[in-house]
């Protein structure tokens, strides 16, 4: 350690340390946490005493602050374990809560064959709870995951009573249980009249912008407060790959907008002593009006200091100020020490304080000083974040400067357009549309720039996730930021720096094995639900099913160069084979999307005919016996040929069944056929044999053994999401499929699955969506010999020059 520490950096030691011993404690037990504390205090007592140098002064410091982040966890956990709510865990009570948040709704779920209603989850303080005949007075956080109706409309400050089971929480998390409503929501005491004019206002803004189209709709209310509900989820992974989903959420440059406005507005009105508490009071508002939730009060803080820092140019004072509000926000609320968002927060306004004045600076000399401004402070703080984005989400997005740079200047407008318009909507509807449409033309540039640089070939690279990623990347970035000056200072130096850069951000664009070559049908892993690919071509592919999520379905098309989808089938209308469709038809031409059967739901059957007429797009009945070629793929319908009723999901044994063929390889693709249509279809028939075998129903236990004796596979590919809450695939399942000599392949343990080579040479590569490795694998033998009613073209039924 260097003799003399600057006095800028004084604090960072110990804002470092007591954030350790917060975070690590937080997972402790009480008592373990208060040792370890009195422990730490009791090495760094010692080394006061033994030793009398600087350097141990700074030690003994950052021991004492860690000593007292690691006691404020200890009686912060204690604090919240106390009282009797842990002791009624797993028990059926009557609970009064406050909601102290929004309520954030989840992905649908399938449970056997109906559909399920969306999770909504709330965050809430337990106020009062009563078990049996007794009632406790309480003041305990939780988190409410309901599926009933009513509470996806809650505001904060609510009062409400619910009946439900309560489950052990996550203190780690500041949470002491969860509660899982079993009957209707009662409203006890409506929100505050601050929270009720908050509401108002951001119902307000939603109205203002009603008209917009859906991406520019969803993202103003985003911008402004952080409102993202309304955004398409396809726009949101766009917005992640592109690196710009800190726009979406209250941050420090929120409240600088806010802030400078404010400023601005009280100079020009001639109040210039009063100017700064006018600033303050505007934050102030904007905070209730983003809901004073633990995020937004710690980006009003960042945002204070960033804004401060520039004003004053005092960066040395600035640090240590954001040191100080560390420290205070962490011992107030220790949790916010294991909060991602925390730590974005603080590094964002670090990288803005520490590299955005030398790098203004050295492009001033070249460029306009807003130019310089635009292009060094997103570019410092997104490189100040990318280690704990690449831990997150385990890549490292390519296109994010360049994307924060063309989107930046179009955010204030957005911004400012949106609050105002937020004002304005109570006053008067017609002011607040035309100032919501002024704000949706800057949104619109920011949707631009987000879906065209999420669409780049490359957009973003694998790197390993976790801590590990992130202390490889941090190290990156530190060797890059200290020979940046010499290598700038030497012309060769610079030159091979660019081609090397150059030639690692092409390197993604460059076959790397996936898709691998040959391929001729991909499991896409889309979690739990169905989604595969059967190649048709160069940059043409089938789809049959979509999985639940339109973003991973997108994904994985996108991985595989999918281009051109002439044809959709989707074999029913579960939202775990259906609500993927979107995914699908953006950007790509579509030709068809065909179904079969549809007893029943009729709500995903509206859905689907949507989606499909917004994109312009048919959709055809498919007809028993029906067969189909494009290229070399071809392939015939072999069920249903009727409705089973009265045994089993009706739905799922009035699923399509396919058998396709390409490059010799034969492929049962069977939806969720469950054993009454498996029987039916055995019958109709008998000599069925295929080389893959798509299993039917995720690999539930509902299987007729005769038909896989019969189909015979050589791969059995079972499409299934990681800790389903369904026990899929059933242990009998695996036997059975094990018996016949298939080599089993799912989704959750496999990742993405390709299907390549040819009935003679059947192989297999597998990748992990996480960590985008791929791993080849054979599976010789001789082909199977098949019947002779292969696929052939009927006329007329087929326009092959889509």
């Amino acid at each position: 350690m260097p003799a003399e520490i600057p006095p800028d950096l004084r604090l960072v030691p110990g804002t470092l340390a007591l954030w350790a011993g917060n975070g690590v404690c937080l997972g402790l037990p009480p008592p373990a946490a208060l040792a370890g504390g009195g422990c730490v205090l009791a090495v760094a007592g010692l080394l006061l005493l033994s030793w009398r140098r600087r350097w141990t002064r700074i030690l003994a410091g950052a021991l004492a602050c860690a000593a007292a982040g690691a006691s404020v966890a200890g009686i912060r956990v204690a604090g919240l374990l106390a009282g009797p709510v842990p002791e009624l865990a797993g028990q059926s009570v009557v609970a009064e809560l406050v909601v102290t948040g929004d309520p954030e709704r989840g992905e649908p779920r399938v449970r056997g064959s109906a559909l399920a209603r969306a999770v909504v989850t709330v965050p809430a303080r337990l106020v009062s709870v009563t078990s049996g005949r007794r009632t406790y007075a309480v003041r305990s956080p939780v988190i409410v995951r309901a599926y009933g109706p009513g509470w996806s409309d809650l505001v904060p400050s609510t009062r409400v009573r619910v009946s439900g089971r309560l489950d052990p929480g996550r203190p780690e998390r500041g949470v002491v249980a969860t509660l899982t409503p079993r009957g209707p929501v009662a409203v006890v005491a409506g929100p505050s009249r601050v929270q009720e004019l908050a509401s108002r206002l951001r119902s307000g803004l939603r109205g203002a912008v009603g008209e917009l189209p859906p991406d520019v709709r969803g993202l103003v209310p985003a911008l402004v407060v952080g409102d993202t509900s309304g955004m398409p989820a396809d726009l949101v992974e766009d917005f992640r790959t592109a690196g710009l989903s800190h726009v979406t959420a209250v941050s420090g440059f929120n409240v600088a907008v806010v802030f400078g406005v404010a400023l601005l507005a009280a100079r020009w009105c001639g109040l210039t002593r009063t100017a700064p508490l006018v600033g303050a009071a505007a934050i102030a508002g904007f905070v209730l009006l983003a809901r004073p939730q633990p995020s937004v009060l710690r980006a009003a803080a960042m945002g204070l200091l960033t804004v401060v820092a520039l004003l004053t140019g005092r960066r040395k004072q600035a640090v240590s100020a954001l040191c100080v509000a560390v420290l205070v926000l962490l011992l107030a609320d220790p949790w916010l020490a294991r909060s991602y968002g925390f730590a974005l927060s603080v590094l964002a306004t670090c990288g803005i304080l520490l590299l955005a004045p030398r790098w203004r600076a050295a492009l001033a000399r070249r460029l306009p000083g807003p130019l310089a401004d635009g292009i060094a402070v997103p570019a410092a703080a997104e490189v100040a974040c990318a280690p704990v984005v690449a831990m997150l989400s385990a890549h490292v997005s390519l296109v994010a400067i360049p994307a924060n740079l063309l989107a930046a200047p179009a955010v204030a407008p957005a911004t400012i357009f949106g609050l105002l318009a937020t004002l304005a909507a109570p006053i008067h509807h017609g002011a607040a549309e035309l100032l919501g449409r002024l704000a949706g033309l800057a949104a619109r540039w920011i949707v631009t720039v987000a879906r065209h640089a999420a669409a780049l070939p490359g957009a973003a690279v694998s790197w390993p996730g976790g801590v590990t990623g992130a202390v490889t990347l941090a190290g990156v970035l530190l060797v890059v930021l200290l020979l940046a000056p010499y290598a700038l200072r030497h012309r060769a130096v610079t030159a091979l720096t660019v081609a090397l850069v150059a030639v690692w951000a092409v390197r993604p664009v460059l076959p790397d094995g996936w898709p691998p070559r040959g391929w001729v049908a991909v499991a896409c892993d889309v979690g739990q639900g169905d989604a595969l690919v059967l190649a048709a071509g160069e940059g043409v592919g089938i789809v049959v099913d979509t999985g639940p999520d339109p973003r991973a379905v997108d994904r994985c098309l996108r991985d595989l160069g999918v281009r051109r989808v002439p044809l959709i089938l989707l074999t029913h209308f579960h939202a775990d084979h259906v609500e993927g469709l979107p995914g699908v038809l953006r950007g790509r031409h579509v030709g068809e999307i065909e179904v079969g059967l549809v007893p029943e739901p009729r709500g995903e059957v509206r859905r689907v005919e949507r989606w499909a007429r917004a994109a312009g797009v048919p959709v055809t009945r498919a007809a028993i016996g029906e067969q189909r070629r494009i290229g070399d793929l071809s392939w015939r319908v072999l069920w249903p040929a009727r409705v089973i009723r009265g045994e089993g999901s009706v739905p799922n044994n009035a699923s399509l069944v396919v058998l396709a063929e390409r490059a010799g390889v034969r492929m049962l693709l069977t939806g969720d056929l469950e054993t009454a249509a498996q029987r039916a279809l055995l019958q109709q028939e008998p000599t069925l044999r295929a080389d893959v075998l798509k299993v039917p129903h995720h690999g539930s236990a509902f299987q007729d053994p005769r038909l896989t004796w019969t189909v015979q596979p050589r791969l059995a590919l079972i499409p299934v999401g990681r800790d389903n809450p369904y026990g899929h695939p059933a242990p009998s399942t695996l036997v059975l499929l094990r018996a016949t000599g298939a080599r089993v392949l799912r989704t959750d343990t496999d990742g993405e699955i390709a299907v390549v080579g040819s009935a003679g040479r059947l192989g297999v590569v597998t990748r992990s969506t996480s960590k985008r490795r791929a791993r080849r694998r054979r599976f010789p033998g001789p082909p199977i010999t098949v019947a002779a009613e292969g696929c052939r073209t009927v006329p007329g039924t087929w326009n092959a020059g889509f």
